[in-house]
């Protein structure tokens, strides 16, 4: 068995968790963070549980496809709870975990800078352009 020293540890400890390497375990959760979609049915849970077609008319733009890919990937994540209540018709409802919770501020934060910045997003989009 090899040996390392402390300074090599740290480096190789580091090298794992370096977000920027595609091997990093960090790398994909960055991934799924980063999804539009995420950010916006986040967004909608906030407030709260939702069923499945107030969350479809919520978040806009949202293909029905997309919608359930993105709760499912959610779940799995463990940022979204699905509850199933057995009915006619089932009732199924959504609602952030405790990790989901934490999340929302970060979020939020990214959405509003968008919004506060998307003019002069636009802006140099248009002037690079038109180069």
């Amino acid at each position: 068995m090899a040996t390392t020293t402390a300074a090599q540890r740290r480096a190789e400890e580091s090298r794992q968790y370096n977000a920027n390497l595609a091997e990093c375990p960090g790398h994909e959760l960055l991934a799924t963070l980063s999804d539009k979609w995420l950010t916006l049915i986040i967004d909608a849970l906030a407030d709260g549980p939702r069923r499945y077609a107030e969350l479809s008319r919520t978040v806009a733009g949202a293909s029905q496809k997309m919608l359930t890919q993105t709760l499912r990937k959610l779940e799995r994540d463990g940022l979204v709870a699905r509850r199933v209540t057995p009915s006619v018709p089932v009732r199924t409802d959504y609602e952030l975990t405790g990790l989901g919770r934490e999340l929302l501020p970060l979020q939020r934060a990214i959405k509003g800078w968008a919004e506060t910045h998307i003019e002069q997003v636009r802006k140099a989009r248009a002037e690079f352009d038109s180069r």
